[in-house]
């Protein structure tokens, strides 16, 4: 085994939030700044528009759990999130708050919200972001594009050149209303072109069933861009890909494999469940197929080992079945044991059954 040797003090600081607890996820760099590579996304604070006390609440427990990166927006409803974090982030609790430009609200429209592609208008979010939040200057701020990813498109006069609009961005960070640009809904192309102006972030659509940028993030891993998926177990809206939709089927070879190895049940491995159903680990013993057993055919191959029970010999004589007729077997049960397992369940059911003396 390799010696290794004991964390730097600097090592050991960057580990830890502000907070004092261990960073969710580990430290990574984003704007030149170590966070916890966890961060909140403040979109889902959108429904406690109602409790804006549970609100505040969730707010400040993500902070004592080591989450110091918070990705927000003017137009997230409508001035309400960042309403929400002006009141309950304090400076010594050291979150870097990233917000987002390219989308206004709009509540009186059939969608409460429009695009803001426009270089003017691109300006003119910051300066509301700037507001909303009570501060100087927008430490980082994603550029969203709307030519690509989920959500609105691009149309008409809203249709913009990229050049244009990091012109006003780069503008702005020269003046010091925003500190760092980022890029939201991206494709490699634009991130190609966009890299000389100093990109230091990409947020895009980014799952374990949705793995379409893997060129992207191999680019930004080059590049040395922090990478912030969002909807990283999919998402909700209509026609976004999400873990839970996966079919909850019998376990693939090399999935069995995996979970064999880590000796965790398979509901809890490798299949994409929202529930477990069971809290610890189970042996492969109890496991059970999940949809109806299928019927051997006289095609199927059998193992050399394999030998029918004398009840499976008798259905395979049958008119009914002529092809066989024996069910099969989960593979974590072999033959021998199922045929002890159903005489002695026939031994009981007779044990049970009172029996008639004498003859009628």
């Amino acid at each position: 085994m390799a010696a290794t040797s004991a964390p730097t003090p600097a090592q050991a600081a960057t580990a830890v939030a502000p907070s004092g607890v261990p960073r969710p996820g580990g430290p990574g760099l984003l704007a030149g700044r170590t966070v916890s590579r966890v961060g909140y996304g403040a979109m889902q604070l959108e429904p406690l528009h109602h409790d804006r006390g549970a609100a505040l609440t969730l707010l400040r427990r993500a902070v004592e759990l080591g989450v110091d990166h918070v990705d927000t927006a003017h137009f997230y409803g409508d001035r309400f999130v960042n309403g929400l974090l002006r009141e309950a982030l304090r400076p010594q609790d050291g979150v870097l708050v990233v917000s987002k430009v390219g989308i206004d609200p709009d509540p009186g429209g059939r969608i409460p919200l429009r695009l803001a592609q426009w270089p003017e208008q691109l300006r003119a979010s910051v300066e509301d972001n700037l507001r909303s939040l009570g501060v100087d200057q927008l430490p980082v701020v994603n550029l969203r594009r709307a030519d690509t990813g989920f959500g609105l498109r691009a149309e008409g006069d809203q249709v913009v050149d990229l050049d244009d609009q990091l012109a006003v961005m780069i503008a702005m960070r020269e003046e010091g209303t925003i500190g760092a640009i980022g890029l939201s809904n991206v494709d490699l192309d634009q991130l190609r072109r966009a890299i000389p102006a100093g990109i230091v972030s990409v947020q895009n659509a980014y799952s374990f069933v949705s793995r379409q940028d893997e060129a992207m993030l191999d680019l930004c891993v080059a590049e040395g861009i922090a990478w912030v998926p969002y909807f990283p177990l999919g998402g909700a809206f209509p026609g976004v890909p999400k873990v839970t939709d996966e079919p909850r089927s019998a376990p693939r070879p090399r999935l069995w494999g995996a979970r064999r190895r880590s000796s965790v049940s398979p509901g809890c491995c490798g299949t994409p469940r929202t529930r477990c159903s069971s809290p610890g680990p189970r042996t492969s013993s109890t496991w059970r197929p999940t949809s109806p057993p299928a019927r051997w055919s006289s095609t199927t191959p059998r193992s050399p080992h394999w030998t029918p029970s004398r009840h499976a010999r008798r259905r395979s004589r049958s008119t009914e079945d002529p092809g066989g007729g024996h069910r099969r077997r989960p593979r974590c049960m072999t033959p021998d044991v199922g045929s002890r397992l159903r005489r002695a369940s026939v031994r009981c059911r007779r044990a049970q059954t009172p029996r008639a003396h004498g003859r009628s």
